[in-house]
C-alpha cells in the first residue's frame, strides 16, 4: 500500500513538472513571437542629423550634403590668444579657407577648398558606406569613408626647388559615428596621412592617428562640440602635438555658425593631424569660426 502511494506521488510530481515545463516553454515561445512581431511592425528608419554639419571643429563628420545640394563654407582662424595685446590677442593675424561641397547623391559628396596657409588647394571625396538605423535590419553606427589630397603652392626659395609631386599630401579616414540620443553624438576617426615629401630622413612620410569627436546638444539651437587627434607613437608624435578643439554650434536660420578654439592653425588634414605645434593648455589657442550655407542646385524629384 505504501509502495503504491509512493509511486502515485512520484507520478503526480512528474506530471506537475511536465506541465510546468510545457507552460514555461509555451510562454517563452509566445514571448519570442511577440518580440518578432513587434520588431516586424517597426519600420526600417534611418537615424538623421547625427551632426548638424559636415564639420565638428577640425574634423569632417559622417554628414554629406543631400543630392543636388551645394554647401559653401567659410573657415576662419585668428592668431593665438596668448600673442598679447600688441597683436590684439591674435585678431591681427588670420588664416582663411573657402570651400565648396556638393552632393552627387545622398551618399556621395565631393569638395574643394583653398586655404591661405601655404597657399594650399585641397579636394576630397566622401562616401557614406553605412547609415545608423532602427527597426527591421537595424544598424548601430554610421560609417563614411573619406579620401582627400592637398597641394601647397607657396613659392619656395630657388635653392629649395620643389617638384609638384613633392608638394602633395594625402589623407584617408574611416568615420564611425553613433547618435546615442537626440542630444549626444560621438564619432571615431582612424586616420592615415601620407606626405610625399618630408624635410629630414627621420621624419615620417606616413603618419597614423586616432581621432574622436562629439556633439552634445544644450538647447534646441545650441550644441557643445569637441574633437581630438591622438598621434600614434613615432617621430611625428615626439616633435608635434595632438590637435584638440572645443566649440559651440549655433543654428541661425538657413546656416550653422560654429565658434571654437583649438591649438591647430590649419583646417585640413595635412596641417592639423601631423603639424600641430600649439600647446592647448599653455594658451596657444587659435580662435576661429566656420559658417556653412547650403544652396539647392538640383532639386530632388
Amino acid at each position: 500500500m505504501k509502495l503504491t502511494r509512493y509511486a502515485g506521488a512520484c507520478l503526480t510530481g512528474l506530471l506537475l513538472s511536465s506541465l510546468l515545463a510545457s507552460t514555461a516553454h509555451a510562454q517563452a515561445d509566445l514571448l519570442g513571437q511577440l518580440v518578432q512581431q513587434t520588431t516586424a511592425e517597426q519600420p526600417h528608419q534611418v537615424v538623421t542629423a547625427t551632426f548638424k554639419g559636415t564639420r565638428i571643429i577640425n574634423s569632417q563628420t559622417v554628414e554629406t550634403p543631400g543630392a543636388g545640394t551645394l554647401l559653401f563654407l567659410i573657415q576662419h582662424r585668428f592668431g593665438t590668444l596668448n600673442s598679447g595685446a600688441y597683436n590684439f590677442f591674435g585678431l591681427d593675424q588670420a588664416v582663411l579657407r573657402l570651400g565648396l561641397e556638393y552632393g552627387l547623391t545622398d551618399r556621395l559628396a565631393v569638395g574643394v577648398g583653398r586655404s591661405s596657409q601655404e597657399k594650399t588647394f585641397d579636394g576630397f571625396a566622401k562616401y557614406r558606406l553605412l547609415e545608423q538605423a532602427t527597426g527591421m535590419h537595424p544598424m548601430p553606427v554610421s560609417v563614411a569613408l573619406l579620401a582627400s589630397a592637398a597641394v601647397t603652392t607657396l613659392r619656395f626659395d630657388p635653392s629649395d626647388a620643389r617638384t609638384t609631386s613633392s608638394r602633395v599630401t594625402y589623407a584617408y579616414q574611416a568615420l564611425l559615428a553613433r547618435k546615442f540620443s537626440p542630444s549626444l553624438s560621438v564619432q571615431l576617426m582612424p586616420t592615415l596621412v601620407h606626405r610625399n615629401y618630408v624635410a629630414t630622413s627621420a621624419a615620417q612620410n606616413d603618419v597614423y592617428a586616432l581621432g574622436a569627436g562629439l556633439r552634445q546638444k544644450v538647447t534646441k539651437r545650441t550644441a557643445i562640440t569637441a574633437d581630438y587627434y591622438y598621434l600614434l607613437p613615432g617621430n611625428t608624435a615626439r616633435n608635434f602635438r595632438n590637435a584638440l578643439g572645443v566649440g559651440v554650434d549655433l543654428e541661425t536660420g538657413g546656416h550653422v555658425f560654429q565658434l571654437h578654439v583649438t591649438n591647430s592653425l590649419g583646417m585640413t588634414e595635412k596641417f592639423f593631424v601631423p603639424e600641430t605645434t600649439g600647446n592647448f593648455f599653455a594658451g596657444d589657442l587659435y580662435f576661429g569660426f566656420t559658417v556653412a550655407r547650403s544652396f539647392t542646385v538640383r532639386p530632388q524629384r
